[in-house]
């Protein structure tokens, strides 16, 4: 819906309130007002402020839990914690049904049975994106992976391909682990979760040159 799209990028209008989001966005866990509060240096109720404001947009969910992980009588109230909402807001004037063309694509892939071509595609794809000194991290988040580091590797808490990933899930995984190959070579691989993107990264040191190799 392009009017509520448009609703949800203009509460990001704010430098303030733009900078709870991503605060927010880029937590593993859900966060309160205190914890905005913190990391921000603001008042508590200009957190919750900003924080209700982005619930209204669409663009946080709202939970409430106790954070002490006391229950009963004296436990206290529950907090209402904040964590990036999983929908996704396009604006474009006037509308562009480019999910709509990316499902005849994805359509058209799976009867003519040319995925191989695809993933080849993809690759290729992959090594174009790759910039000399640019480490992992930056090049997963400049695609929209959002990297959280788990272990030795990344995990991805956005797909970039989420919309069409549903409908076509073999064909536009397929064609996401085969473009992350094509940027970073080994230490890619299908390792699905409830959330985020099916497909972790090795953490590695270094960055990746033009050349296509890994340093």
């Amino acid at each position: 819906m392009v009017g509520g799209d448009v609703g949800a990028v203009g509460a990001l209008g704010e430098p303030q309130r733009r900078a709870v989001y991503e605060h927010v966005a880029a937590a593993v866990a859900p966060v309160s007002r205190n914890d905005v509060a913190e990391a921000l240096g603001i008042g508590r109720n200009l957190a919750a402020h900003h924080l209700d404001k982005l619930a209204d947009a669409g663009l946080l969910d709202v939970s409430f839990a106790r954070l002490s992980g006391r229950t009963g009588p004296g436990a206290g109230r529950p907090s209402k914690l904040y964590r990036r909402a999983a929908a996704e807001h396009a604006v474009s004037l006037p509308p562009r049904g480019y999910r709509v063309l990316a499902e005849v694509f994805a359509d058209a892939v799976e009867a003519a049975g040319v995925e191989p071509a695809l993933y080849a595609a993809a690759r290729e794809q992959g090594a174009r994106q790759r910039a000399d000194g640019e480490t992992r991290e930056d090049l997963l988040r400049r695609l929209g992976y959002e990297p959280v580091a788990d272990g030795d590797v990344w995990r991805l808490r956005n797909c970039p391909f989420d919309g069409v990933a549903r409908t076509h899930p073999a064909v536009v995984c397929g064609a996401n682990l085969a473009l992350l190959e094509g940027a970073f070579g080994d230490g890619v691989r299908i390792d699905p979760r409830p959330e985020g993107c099916c497909v972790v990264v090795e953490r590695g040191t270094g960055g990746t040159k033009n050349n296509g190799s890994l340093f």
